[in-house]
């Protein structure tokens, strides 16, 4: 405790406060005894600021970037024939085209392999075109029809950049029926005849028309005139040309050429064995769908009612009649999945007659005469070993 300070005038009493204020000591203001200091109040110093260090040196390898991305590996993208695709030529040429740029040398039979139904290997060569990336594998032997094939490419073919193709392959069924019969020059025409050619109404044919061994007096009803060359005649009725045997050369031996393609084209149609179907239906094609192949008739045929032949763009179909073929009035052979009248060989030892407003798809090979009555139609070629006889017809090639 503090000693009692004797009461002094107010000066007085300032000024010792003031000293013990400064000096610590009571002794200031007179007194006799001395007490310890009391250390003087101070303001704190701030902390103080550190010296900068020296600039940090910076990191000469910069940091790792993304990994990079792997090129992808090849892959088809398109091929011909195309994957379960039917009816395909049999002398088809095998096509894949690919994503990238593909090595060439990796591109081999044993890569590119083409096998039957049987998993017998097709023997042939592959070519590949850089500009179009196509790879083309052409067999050394034709496609054997209504077969499927199936095709493999391997993962020992390459990118350029080295990277394996991802293995694929796919089928395809090559076109049914027999082999097409070759009509050679004879398909030149819409109507071929030996005999005669004549026409009853306004009849309509696309297509020329051929006669011979018969000279062009034989054609009646078209109202023919002969061309300034003398080598065929035009006629109101044909949008095409009218050749016979007498007219100028070189007509005769494109004629006598033609008839004879005829005869080779009907003795190989009748000729075909191993049918796909013997007497069917008794003769009677009414109401019958017929799939690709080759039918044989030793009987007359006859079609009462309608009749379908469904099967792809390339199939075939021979149908060998032993005597006469009729379409009854206003019946039709129809097609159906993309079957084509090129494709379709009437091949008939007898008389046709296509009824009144009837309509026949195909070729018709006639050991004799070709009738088409009244409105009648023809996608087709009339080919007669005989005469054509047409009334208001219609005849429209292939």
């Amino acid at each position: 405790m503090l000693k009692a300070i004797q009461r002094s005038p107010p000066a007085t009493v300032l000024l010792c406060f003031m000293a013990v204020a400064t000096t610590g000591l009571l002794s200031a203001c007179g007194g006799t005894d001395s007490y310890a200091s009391v250390p003087p109040v101070t303001s704190p110093s701030p902390n103080p600021t550190p010296a900068p260090g020296p600039n940090p040196i910076p990191d000469p390898t910069p940091p790792p970037g993304p990994a990079p991305v792997p090129a992808p590996a090849p892959t088809v993208t398109a091929t011909s024939p195309r994957t379960s695709q039917t009816s395909v030529l049999q002398d088809a040429r095998i096509t894949a085209t690919f994503s990238a740029d593909m090595n060439a040398a990796t591109l081999t039979s044993s890569s590119f392999t083409l096998r039957d139904s049987a998993g017998v290997t097709v023997p042939g060569m592959v070519r590949y075109d850089v500009a179009s990336r196509t790879a083309t594998f052409t067999p050394s032997t034709l496609l054997r029809r209504g077969v499927q094939y199936s095709v493999a490419l391997s993962g020992a073919i390459t990118a350029a950049a080295g990277i394996p193709l991802v293995a694929t392959g796919w089928s395809f069924v090559a076109a049914a029926g027999p082999a097409p019969v070759a009509l050679g020059t004879a398909g030149d025409f819409a109507i071929l005849a030996q005999s005669a050619v004549s026409t009853t109404g306004p009849t309509s044919v696309t297509g020329d028309l051929g006669l011979s061994p018969a000279a062009g007096t034989y054609y009646t009803g078209f109202s023919d005139t002969m061309d300034a060359t003398n080598s065929f005649s035009t006629s109101p009725y044909v949008t095409g040309r009218l050749y016979a045997a007498n007219m100028a050369s070189p007509t005769q031996v494109k004629l006598t050429t033609a008839v004879g393609d005829m005869g080779t084209a009907y003795t190989d149609a009748a000729g075909r064995a191993n049918p796909t179907a013997t007497e069917l239906a008794s003769g009677e094609l009414g109401g019958l769908t017929l799939a690709p192949g080759l039918y044989k008739w030793s009987s007359a045929v006859l079609a009462s009612n309608d009749v379908t032949l469904k099967g792809g763009p390339n199939d075939t179909w021979i149908l060998q009649v032993g005597q006469t073929l009729n379409l009854a009035s206003g019946v039709h052979v129809t097609l159906a999945g993309g079957a084509q009248p090129k494709n379709i060989t009437w091949v008939v030892a007898g008389a046709v007659t296509l009824g009144t407003g009837s309509g026949l798809e195909g070729v018709v090979l006639g050991k004799t005469g070709i009738v088409l009555q009244t409105g009648a139609v023809m996608h087709g070629r009339a080919l007669a070993q005989t005469a054509v006889t047409l009334d208001a017809s219609t005849v429209t090639t292939p």
